[in-house]
């Protein structure tokens, strides 16, 4: 009885941190006012966790009303290497063609020995990760890494 009682109290806190890193989160008025003053932004990612959130991000900003110029989230390391056609990475992806743009570092292709054809459809191979997140700091966007 008391594993059962433990499997349950495991079963709801996944659960219930499942939804609440990937759920839509309601902003105010002011908060929406704020990121339209910038509507460009740039996201460092490292792995699938933080691409998928991202690009749920980018969901739930749009359902709150902001207005999005320009979106675009620059991949480096090992997640590269999971953005191949034929990944699960590349189903989660397709709702978002043509909306977000997904530069990839080629330094982190070379060295996962990743090539441009076998990247999922759209995406954008950049020289590096660090001088792209450079420009787009440089052409005003808003960046965050993670």
């Amino acid at each position: 009885m008391k594993r059962i009682f433990h499997a349950l109290i495991f079963i709801c806190l996944v659960t219930c941190t499942v939804q609440h890193s990937f759920g839509q989160v309601e902003l105010d008025a002011q908060t929406v006012s704020d990121l339209q003053k910038t509507p460009k932004y740039a996201f460092g990612v490292t792995d699938a966790f933080h691409f998928k959130g991202v690009l749920n991000m980018y969901d739930n900003l749009i359902k709150n009303g902001v207005e999005i110029a320009e979106y675009e989230i620059v991949v480096k390391g090992k997640i590269v290497s999971e953005l191949v056609k034929g990944s699960e990475l590349e189903t989660f992806f397709e709702k978002y063609q043509g909306k977000v743009r997904v530069s990839v570092c080629s330094m982190a292709m070379k060295k996962l020995k990743v090539t441009e054809d076998q990247l999922i459809e759209g995406l954008i191979p950049v020289p590096t990760a660090s001088i792209r997140m450079l420009q787009l700091q440089a052409n005003g966007y808003n960046t965050l890494t993670y």
